[in-house]
């Protein structure tokens, strides 16, 4: 039946899972990855130290693939090595430096609150650190450390937070080190963004518009008169007799209707001005 397989396939990978976290304890092991090819079965090891997953001329990915070949079967294995970016948002390597560090005989609010720290300052939107087992006497006891937003149950919990566990044997007995963290580039559902409109402003424009029209209408009408001056000094010029014997008049009568027409025209730039 099909369920049995999915039963079955799963079983080989916790196995093979056990076996890599095992053999690899000291080069920092971060998960795998099982991808089966036409050409054989890919598997893929995060590591924080790729160096020891290889070893000295590739000696050791060369006895895990012939292990995996033999006691897991899996046909024509191929090892990959990848080097884990943070290791800080890893939650299985953070688990087994907890358990290291209880191991030196650390206290383990002191070790929490450091893995808290270092897991925040890396980028993570939330964390918790749960020790379980005898830590305070010879009862057994459970102590709970989070920061930041995490999820706690639903799909969301189950597809976006990354659960890592590793434990820590001692004298007392064996501690359970349980680590969950929420990547920063998570985008859960239920957020929102909100688009704020873009207001215009017109009014500077209009104002622009209001100033300037008053303007050509003064203009305009500073025209006309300068017209209309100019034409009645030439009537007046026109009008004045030539043989008149006394040439005095003349100059008199010509002067006077010059300054007429300078003082209009000065009346006329100061209501423009104005």
């Amino acid at each position: 039946m099909i369920e049995k397989d999915f039963v079955t396939e799963g079983l080989k990978r916790t196995r093979i899972d056990e076996y890599l976290e095992k053999e690899l304890d000291r080069a920092g092991y971060g998960g795998m990855e099982i991808q089966v090819t036409p050409l054989g079965t890919m598997v893929v090891v995060y590591a924080e130290r790729p160096g020891m997953v290889i070893g000295r001329g590739g000696k050791t990915v060369r006895a895990i693939t012939q292990n995996l070949k033999n006691n897991y079967e899996l046909e024509n294995p191929q090892v990959e090595v990848k080097e884990v970016d943070i290791p800080e948002l890893n939650p299985k390597i953070m688990a087994h430096k907890i358990s290291a560090m209880l191991q030196r005989g650390m206290h383990f609010r002191r070790v929490a609150y450091s893995a808290l720290r270092r897991i925040m300052g890396a980028g993570a939107q939330g964390v918790e650190v749960t020790i379980s087992g005898k830590i305070r006497g010879s009862r057994s006891a459970c102590a709970k450390f989070t920061d930041g937003y995490i999820k706690k149950c639903g799909e969301p919990s189950i597809k976006y937070v990354k659960q890592g566990f590793a434990t820590a044997p001692l004298k007392p007995g064996v501690l359970g080190i349980s680590v969950r963290i929420m990547p920063p580039d998570v985008v859960l559902p239920d957020k929102v963004d909100i688009i704020q409109p873009k207001v215009e402003e017109p009014v500077a424009s209009e104002a622009v518009e209001t100033v300037e029209a008053p303007v050509e209408e003064i203009t305009e009408g500073s025209v006309e008169i300068l017209e209309e001056i100019t034409q009645e000094a030439a009537e007046e010029a026109a009008e004045v007799p030539v043989e008149e014997p006394v040439k005095d008049d003349l100059k008199t009568k010509a002067t006077e209707a010059k300054e007429t027409v300078e003082e209009k025209t000065e009346e006329v730039v100061e209501k423009a001005t104005e």
